[in-house]
């Protein structure tokens, strides 16, 4: 069951990627959730490069006192990278949800991104 869950997640991010591209006036979030954690990276497909990054990994978040696959923990990355694209003037994006459905932490992620001046 496991293996036919993972398998459907990477065709409908595959297909989810035939149609986003990111380019340098806006790049390409990409949101992946694990189990325990979250990661949010900011992709230039032009130049096939990463701009900048946020996770549950990075000191700012993991240094708060609460687990880190909650849906707090995600609205954190999501402050956290906001003010990453803020300094290097990146205001608006493409959301890449990574074939998992719009809700729970990638929600909570996105909506923060949002509140913190990210323009999708």
């Amino acid at each position: 069951m496991k293996f036919l869950q993972k398998n459907q997640i990477q065709k409908k991010h595959k297909s989810i990627r035939k149609k986003i591209k990111g380019n340098s006036d806006r790049p390409r979030l990409y949101v992946f959730r694990s189990n325990q954690h979250i990661y949010a990276q900011i992709i230039n497909d032009e130049n096939n490069s990463i701009i900048t990054s946020s996770s549950t990994l990075d000191p700012m978040v993991r240094n708060q006192n609460f687990s880190c696959s909650t849906c707090k923990a995600a609205e954190i990355v999501g402050k956290v990278l906001a003010d990453k694209c803020k300094t290097k003037n990146i205001n608006k994006v493409v959301f890449d949800r990574g074939g998992r459905p719009y809700h729970g932490r990638i929600k909570a992620l996105a909506d923060s991104a949002r509140e913190n001046g990210l323009i999708f």
